[in-house]
Formats: structure tokens, sequence, C-alpha cells
């Protein structure tokens, strides 16, 4: 009989391919539409609009460093499930444009719908024991050792972000990525509960 508080192999290898799919949808759709995020991918999106690189090299070059503090911080096992999480949300972030293209899509449901899509993706890696990196992790290590919540660094992190976003994009733009980063954290916010969902 198996364990209901753990996850068997082929439900974390269902969870974590579900969400990178999804989430390579929702960041093309970021990337096409000129928009920004918070945390690494928001930094990823600002360093490809500046330096014209390409967002699958940027996103995973910011995002190694934290796989290592993923593994000091929450062990092997997560730093494992996280590695082939990135790596495979940027190897679908790279193949995915020659699948799929989109033509017009209205900025506030293109906006909604990245939110969503993203939020979708987040939680199902994050269930199934991973993450897409970032700094996240650096948050909470920073409350292991300061104190300092993790959600007010978080904060401050994507405050920074669409600061330097303002300086680069138009404010529609800013605009209606502030709007696909809200429907993100409020997607995560309501539906990440610890206390109803303990399967790890």
């Amino acid at each position: 009989m198996t364990d209901p508080r753990r996850h068997s192999l082929m439900e974390d290898v269902q969870g974590i391919a579900f969400g990178v799919f999804v989430g390579a949808v929702g960041l093309q759709i970021m990337t096409h539409m000129g928009f920004v995020s918070g945390q690494t991918v928001g930094v990823a999106a600002l360093v490809t609009y500046a330096t014209g690189l390409p967002f699958p090299l940027v996103y995973f070059g910011i995002s190694l460093p934290f796989l290592w503090l993923g593994y000091r911080r929450m062990g092997a096992r997560f730093a494992l499930k996280t590695l082939i999480s990135v790596g495979l949300l940027t190897l679908a972030t790279a193949i995915l444009p020659r699948w799929i293209s989109f033509g017009n899509i209205e900025p506030a449901f293109a906006a909604i719908l990245f939110g969503t899509l993203f939020g979708f993706s987040a939680l199902s890696v994050v269930r199934h024991g991973g993450s897409f990196g970032g700094l996240s992790i650096l948050g909470l290590m920073l409350q292991d050792k300061t104190g300092f919540q993790a959600g007010y660094f978080q904060l401050i992190v994507d405050f920074a972000i669409f600061a330097v976003a303002a300086l680069m994009i138009e404010p529609t733009l800013l605009f209606y990525s502030f709007l696909g980063a809200a429907v993100f954290n409020l997607f995560l916010a309501i539906n990440h509960r610890r206390d109803r969902y303990v399967a790890a």
C-alpha cells in the first residue's frame, strides 16, 4: 500500500512535466507581449530585452547559482527536482516557438492568461517537491539567518525589478506586466496551502 502523504515516481514525473509545458506556454506569451514579471523570470526577461540574448539561455544562467543554495537549504531531493524542472523549462521555452506562434493577443487577456498559466505550472512543480529556482530560495536562506521574512524579501525584489522595467518598457506594457504578476501571485496565495495539500 502506498503512502498517501508521498507522491510516487510516476506522479512526480507527470506533475513536473505538466508544470514545465504549461509554464513554457505562459513564458512564450510573456515574451511575445514584451511583458516582465517578478523573481528570476522577471530578471531574465529584462536581461533578454536589454541584450537580445535568447530568453531560455538567460533564464538557465540566472537560475544555476540558486541550485546550490537550494541544495543547502532544502536538500538533495529538492535540488535535483529543481534542476530537472529548470532544465526542462529551459529546453521547452527554446523549442516551443518552433511548434506554436502567436499573433495579436489583447494585452489584458494576455496578462491574465500568462499569470494563470505560470501560476498553474509553478504550483504543480512545487507540489511535487521542486521549483523553477530563483530568488525565493535566497529569501528563505535570509530568513533562516536573520529572521527577515522571505515574503518581504520577495516583495522588495519584485519592486526593484518593476522599477528597472519602468525605465525599459513603455507604461502600458508595465501596467499589463504588473497585472500578470498580480494574477500569478494571487493564484499561488489562494491555492498553495500546505495545510490542505500534504503530499510531498
